[in-house]
């Protein structure tokens, strides 16, 4: 799957595919709208990529502090950009093997 067939099926369809990593699927329902959902995934996926999730779900949610721990955690510097932007970013590096 590639960024753009990602954020197509964010736009066409009612469920993230099935074979995506479940930090993918957390950044489809964010996108969605779906936040709660989102967080529970990236809570769940107990790895480095579910940590790097779940750190931008806080900030998106606002609460820099906890995004802050949970990028330290993932090994990743905090985004300074748009939502969007960094959503795609992470999309697009998650998607790439």
């Amino acid at each position: 799957m590639t960024l753009d067939e990602f954020k197509n099926s964010v736009r066409d369809d009612a469920q993230p595919n099935s074979e995506l990593s479940d930090p993918l699927k957390a950044l489809w329902h964010e996108a969605k709208g779906d936040w709660e959902r989102a967080h529970e995934l990236s809570q769940s996926a107990g790895n480095a990529e579910g940590d790097w999730v779940h750190a931008y779900l806080h900030r998106v949610e606002g609460d820099i502090g906890n995004a802050s721990y949970w990028y330290h955690r993932a090994g990743r510097p905090r985004f300074e950009g748009s939502f969007e932007s960094e959503r795609n970013s992470i999309v697009a590096i998650l998607l790439d093997p």
